[in-house]
């Protein structure tokens, strides 16, 4: 069965409507403006904030998180320890006579869709298609093949292109004033997770598993910044690492989606028959298309996310990253794709990264990045056991003595393989950092013996599952997937957005310019900002039909209309934006009512039920 391509709406429109009602706009605009770089107006920060108050709710206080708050500022040697500085990296093509750069995974992947559409030889079309499936895993020699066996030049100028060559996507920057210290603008959040494991360790009690939670900005120098929101310089990660025990990432909350059904592209199906596998996430697992359980829950808890969040179900699917694309810190990896008019677009990914980061970490700084686990009963296991010659130790290190040999005494089974792995590498010889001094250690200074002894439990480094979400890039999948016309007005735009996440939850509309309607806008403005509740108040002399069409525009799902009824009884109407329905509702049963439509607690369909229904002119201009 076929699957969409593309999300088939009027972009140049919805560009338009969000411009003109100024929810984003290009910074430093009045200067002609950068690329990729993007400024957020009213309507876009009133709908960034809720979404990552959503998120906040449906993940951090739902999962019981910890959430931390960390340094944008990251320095060199964290990236290069983590792989960043080696190969964070995209692969990049210049225009051979006027030094224009492209992503060359992109270049090649819009020749090709763009050569699909006019190509009639099926064989031809099949073996585009076969390149398409896999451009996201070519190498640098692969990429350049296939860029000179279609003919691809710049889209620019029609001029040729040269062979890729890899470009780190990192901004560099200095800390402090001599300029010595070098260090990146962060390219990702979860660095700052990592470097806390162990007071957050602490903080839940030495306890696994558990889960850091952090909200923050991060910046990319990509090479060909362009769609919008959907590939930009500086943006907003909202990101989880959860710790497990590498030999067991079963999740208790496990049960409770197994039957839950997702759209999966495996890696196996991208390149054999192309199409999407409808499974219940629970067979997922069980026949390792998806490889454990807290993977799995993850990818459940992000398909609720987003349809909550107002992205249509038809419009997500969970695409496994082919073997070569996988990050050099993952094991498995699934992106939540969401359906745009640019083609299905990476907004989440959720990656299993093993134990990578937190073993680099500890073998770059010795600081001990373990959990331990009690043994139900006692076992009898083979351990590494450390002997150390005190007297060299005493003669090498005098006055320092002491504080080495009671921090060797201390050292769990982990510090001690990898002491001794660190000194087999160094022919003998380590540095080993002690408190905030470095030594230098020697083979002679210890003894390791392999011995079996009954042991109670024992420590590790945890493995890790990380959902990162970019926000921008789901904002503006909820745009497109929200955005509609009224039927027999092409030039009434509609943002069908969630009352969740929605700029403004409600609309104060008196019907006409009248003093005697005049304390009722007030008192109802008083009256749902107490509540919590955003409102736009519109007191223009309009027909209450453009009141209507301006509100709808920028997504807001209610709107409370006060007439003259309202003088006499204490009644206003209350209309819903998609169906333009209205009801006859007091007005002290009105905040209540608006708080449990915003918060899904009820359904217009229940307060239809309750209220008397308006039957109001026809809606005009």
């Amino acid at each position: 069965m076929s699957h969409p391509t593309k999300l088939d709406i009027n972009r140049l429109n919805l560009e338009d409507l969000l411009k003109r009602r100024f929810f984003f706009t290009p910074s430093f605009s009045i200067y002609g403006g950068v690329a990729g770089l993007y400024d957020y107006g009213p309507p876009g920060c009133a709908i960034k904030a809720n979404l990552l108050n959503f998120w906040r709710q449906h993940f951090i206080l739902t999962e019981n998180m910890l959430e931390v708050d960390c340094s944008n500022l990251t320095p060199f040697q964290v990236l290069k320890t983590s792989g960043h500085v080696d190969k964070f990296q995209d692969l990049m093509v210049k225009d051979k006579v006027n030094g224009n750069c492209y992503r060359a995974d992109h270049l090649l992947a819009e020749a090709l869709e763009a050569k699909l559409e006019k190509e009639t030889d099926e064989s031809k079309k099949e073996r585009m298609k076969q390149v398409l499936s896999r451009v996201d895993e070519y190498d640098e020699t692969e990429l350049g093949e296939r860029l000179k066996e279609f003919d691809v030049k710049a889209p620019d100028t029609g001029n040729d292109v040269s062979e890729p060559f890899p470009f780190n996507l990192m901004f560099d920057t200095s800390i402090g004033p001599t300029g010595l210290l070098k260090g990146f603008l962060r390219p990702e959040t979860a660095q700052g997770i990592f470097m806390n494991f162990g007071r957050l360790l602490d903080y839940n009690g030495g306890k696994l598993p558990f889960a850091g939670a952090t909200i923050g900005t991060a910046f990319r120098n990509e090479i060909a910044p362009r769609a919008g929101l959907l590939r930009v310089r500086e943006f907003t990660l909202a990101e989880i690492e959860h710790f497990v025990a590498p030999h067991d990432k079963s999740h208790p909350k496990f049960q409770s989606v197994r039957d839950v059904q997702l759209t999966l592209f495996p890696a196996s199906n991208q390149i054999s028959t192309r199409e999407h596998l409808v499974i219940s996430i629970g067979e997922a697992v069980d026949k390792k298309i998806v490889n454990n359980e807290t993977l799995g829950y993850f990818l459940v808890r992000t398909n609720d996310f987003l349809q909550k969040s107002g992205v249509k179900p038809s419009g997500i699917r969970f695409r496994q990253h082919l073997p070569k694309e996988m990050a050099h810190y993952a094991c498995d990896c699934w992106d939540a794709e969401l359906l745009t008019s640019y083609g299905w677009k990476e907004c989440v990914g959720i990656a299993d990264r093993s134990a990578y980061d937190l073993s680099v970490h500890s073998k770059a700084t010795k600081a001990r990045l373990t959990a331990y686990e009690a043994f139900k009963e006692p076992e009898l296991r083979d351990v590494l056991v450390m002997k150390t010659n005190k007297k060299v130790i005493g003669q090498t290190f005098l006055k320092d003595a002491g504080v080495i040999n009671t921090h060797l005494s201390q050292m769990e089974d982990l510090d001690i393989a990898q002491l001794r792995d660190c000194l087999q590498a160094g022919s003998g010889k380590t540095k080993w950092t002690v408190g905030d001094k470095e030594f230098e250690f020697t083979s002679e200074m210890f003894e390791f013996q392999q011995v079996q002894k009954k042991i109670s439990g024992h420590s590790f480094i945890p493995s890790v599952i990380e959902p990162s979400f970019g926000i921008g890039r789901i904002i503006w999948a909820i745009l497109e997937h929200a955005y509609y016309v009224r039927e027999g007005d092409e030039q009434r735009g509609v943002l069908a957005l969630s009352p969740i996440i929605a700029p403004v939850k409600c609309s104060v509309l008196p019907l006409v310019q009248n003093e005697k309607l005049a304390p009722f806008v007030n008192e109802i403005v008083n009256l749902l900002t107490q509540a919590g509740l955003s409102q736009k108040t519109d007191e223009t002399g309009q027909a209450i039909g453009r009141k209507y069409a301006r509100t709808d525009e920028i997504g807001v799902p209610f709107g409370v209309t006060i007439d003259f009824q309202t003088v006499e009884d204490r009644t206003v109407t209350l209309r819903e934006r998609d169906t333009t329905q209205q009801v006859r509702i007091s007005i002290t049963d009105l905040a209540p009512t608006l708080q449990s439509l915003c918060d899904g607690r009820l359904k217009w369909t229940d307060v239809l039920a309750k209220y008397p229904l308006f039957t109001a002119a026809a809606e005009t201009k």
